[in-house]
């Protein structure tokens, strides 16, 4: 059926953040349980050409896929629902689709001829929809935005205008719709959920099936109402109800049959749903035998989706362990030596993330210090393991004013640099990079390989000696200082296969303290849980117990 895919579109009203993302991998998720190959693209309707450059506080993460692209956080969502793996087709923005336009009118692909937004604009964009849907058989697009948004009319049009090119028994519209519940009359009211419905039609699309958020079921009646005046079967209208636990979705949907509407419209006929894996997931993650507490100390605190893979990383690295993870986020702005134990004395472990420039370097450098001085479990990940080597370099190996190039050009010993050659996985040498480039040329992004040395943390909780990890960051560790650092008890236990490179680094003497280069949050799955968030919350949960039994 690949040769021939199928399309599902997704698209939100009322208000945003209703969960657009998690539905459309959820769907994903569904299907595959019926044995269907899915894939999930995000189109997003701002003017970024992708999200690398923009805020976190804003936009929330940016996932990075194998192949270096730098996308909506959403696509981490559909790398953790199904078996896809993203890549530069799975998100396109207005900016990305304009700049292909724009270059394409400047080559003079259009002989000339006066360039639109119909049909150029919408015509690249169903143009990209279709090199997304290349080997699967069902294609799910979430379309960014809330209906009524100007931004997202091009792409509103565009898959309008794809059920007449495909064939309308290849195409659906699925609308996730709000249906509060008010307390003061003790009502859910469908109004939102008819306005909603009323802007799509309007722009000439029929959703085939509402999603209706909403904090409890829907009765018969609600759903009776809400299918006459949005002008669909009632079958097709499908509680998204609340949930403690996001793996729950699937199930909530299953129970509700939004996966046999979805075979039924689209004339698929598939083997019945096999969901016992999600079900176990959900168990263990409701009823774990044990509990612990990770500090994740950083600058993007106030926004927990800035963190969105990270938290859910941790969450899977509990569950092999039977233990539900508690998340204590600390500003690393208001982290000092003086306040730091108290701060973070209730952390069975403390982790730092990535991130960029110089805010709250010194909270994570006290940090650091706070952990390895009292045998705490650390994890440092990128930026994370930058500062757990200037802490080093300046209260182990002797080097006071060392720091990171990033942080303070004029530092006399540069423990980290911006190195301008960095390995090439394709030719397997070192290559030239121009440090005068744009913000994204100057990065190390996407999937590089990495040799570990054993005995060690890293080769223990991988269990292999070759590894293959996502990076984004422009920062090396200095070679420089390697012999030095080795000498007064630092473990280089991850390199590049070339040696060049630094990629895990860890300590001697000390229960659990690592730090990586790469970002391996990219890569956890609830069904595969990454080994070294996997070996962080078991270390974790032994110190746990460890501060349990010893005196106050």
């Amino acid at each position: 059926m690949a040769c021939n895919p199928k399309y599902i579109f997704v698209t939100g009203g009322v208000l945003s953040s209703l969960g657009k993302g998690l539905a459309s991998a959820s769907i994903g998720a569904l299907l595959e349980s019926r044995g269907l190959a899915v894939t999930i693209q995000k189109l997003d309707p701002y003017i970024n050409v992708d999200p690398g450059t923009m805020n976190p506080f804003q936009h929330g993460e940016v996932f990075v896929t194998d192949d270096g692209t730098e996308t909506d956080l959403d696509l981490g969502h559909y790398e953790r629902f199904t078996s896809a793996r993203m890549n530069r087709n799975n998100n396109f923005t207005t900016g990305k689709i304009y700049d292909s336009v724009i270059q394409k009118e400047r080559r003079g692909d259009y002989l000339g001829g006066t360039v639109q937004v119909i049909p150029h604009i919408t015509d690249e964009i169903k143009r990209s929809i279709k090199l997304a849907a290349a080997s699967a058989d069902i294609l799910i697009v979430e379309i960014g935005g809330t209906i009524g948004d100007i931004e997202s009319l091009p792409f509103l049009e565009a898959i309008r205008q794809f059920k007449a090119d495909v064939g309308k028994e290849n195409v659906m519209y699925i609308h996730l719709t709000l249906v509060p519940y008010i307390g003061t009359s003790g009502e859910l009211k469908t109004k939102p959920t008819q306005h909603s419905v009323k802007e799509l039609r309007s722009i000439g699309i029929q959703p085939d099936i509402l999603l209706c958020r909403t904090d409890r079921y829907l009765s018969k009646d609600i759903k009776s109402k809400i299918a006459l005046f949005c002008n669909v079967s009632e079958n097709a209208v499908i509680t998204a109800k609340d949930v403690d636990c996001i793996y729950e979705v699937p199930l909530i949907f299953n129970k509700e049959g939004l996966d046999d509407r979805i075979m039924e419209l689209l004339h698929i006929w598939t083997r019945a749903p096999r969901l016992e894996a999600w079900e176990t997931l959900v168990r263990k993650l409701r009823e774990p035998e044990y509990s612990v507490t990770i500090a994740i100390v950083g600058k993007y605190t106030d926004l927990t989706e800035s963190y969105k893979s990270l938290n859910e990383a941790l969450y899977h690295g509990g569950i092999p362990n039977n233990c539900r993870v508690n998340l204590l986020f600390a500003d690393s702005e208001k982290i000092t030596r003086d306040n730091c134990k108290a701060m973070l004395s209730d952390a069975d472990g403390i982790l730092v993330p990535g991130g960029f420039g110089s805010r709250g370097i010194g909270g994570k450098i006290c940090t650091v210090s706070y952990a390895r001085e009292n045998k705490i479990p650390f994890f440092g990940i990128c930026l994370g393991m930058h500062v757990a080597i200037v802490e080093f370099a300046r209260n182990m190996a002797g080097l006071e004013n060392a720091h990171s190039s990033e942080i303070d050009k004029n530092t006399p010993d540069p423990v980290i640099y911006l190195m301008t050659e960095w390995y090439d996985e394709k030719t397997g040498t070192i290559q030239n990079r121009d440090a005068d480039s744009d913000k994204g040329g100057t990065m190390r992004l996407g999937a590089y390989p990495c040799h570990l040395k054993s005995p060690s943390l890293a080769s223990e909780a991988y269990t292999t000696e070759k590894i293959s990890e996502r990076h984004r960051h422009r920062y090396e560790f200095n070679n420089t200082y390697k012999e030095r650092f080795e000498e007064n008890g630092l473990v280089i236990s991850g390199v590049s296969p070339d040696g060049e490179l630094v990629e895990i680094i860890e300590l001697r003497d000390h229960p659990w303290f690592l730090g990586c280069q790469f970002h391996p949050e990219f890569k956890s799955r609830p069904m595969d849980p990454h080994p070294l968030f996997r070996s962080f919350i078991k270390a974790s949960l032994k110190a746990s117990e460890f501060r349990r039994l010893s005196p106050s």
